[in-house]
């Protein structure tokens, strides 16, 4: 059953905060970009209470990164790494320029499509985030190089936000967990299922 999360004032450029963990009410710079579209911070703290019990230590890979919020709050919450990909250069520098200021070693950022950055040499993730630019309907081709290509431990947490309505077409091996409705997104965490 679908959850309802009031999305909160939606800020395009200006500043967000991290909502918990060693960073909490950190803000972070966000750019004043076309398209750039910041999880909701009361859809991001519903996440992150969906994976309180398995964030500590999780491998993470931030896809279609943009302001980095989530995997910079996964960080705060004591992930152990986090691979930001982003494929609009100055979207990435403000990342590189959060994490810097923010003294968070543990983040590395790439400035690359992102299904590029997927044909590259794969490393099993814990914890995926997946919120491609809701125009560009990157769902369906994301998930499946991730499934694929060697992205995703065994039991990996995939987490997809997309158009209210819209629900992409995913790997039959993805098992909906959880999920939520927040003014025109949904959003939901699925949990990897090998051999089905």
């Amino acid at each position: 059953m679908a959850m309802r999360v009031s999305a909160g004032r939606a800020t395009a450029a200006g500043r967000i905060r991290i909502i918990g963990g060693t960073l909490r009410n950190s803000r972070l710079e966000v750019p004043d970009l076309p398209g750039l579209r910041p999880t909701a911070e009361r859809v991001r703290e519903t996440l992150f209470n969906w994976l309180a019990p398995m964030i500590v230590g999780a491998r993470c890979l931030d896809l279609c990164a943009g302001t980095g919020a989530l995997g910079i709050e996964a960080l705060s919450r004591g992930a152990a790494s986090v691979q930001f990909v982003e494929r609009d250069a100055r979207a990435a520098q403000a990342l590189r320029r959060n994490l810097e200021r923010l003294k968070v070693v543990a983040g590395q950022v790439a400035a690359v499509e992102a299904g590029q950055f997927l044909q590259g040499a794969p490393q099993a993730h814990d914890l995926v985030f997946l919120d491609p630019p809701f125009a560009l309907e990157l769902w369906t081709a994301l998930a499946r190089q991730l499934e694929q290509a060697g992205w995703l431990a065994a039991q990996a947490w995939i987490y997809v936000e997309s158009p209210r309505g819209a629900i992409p077409a995913l790997p039959s091996s993805w098992r909906l967990h959880r999920e939520g409705l927040a003014g025109e997104v949904r959003f939901a965490l699925y949990q990897r299922q090998p051999g089905q």
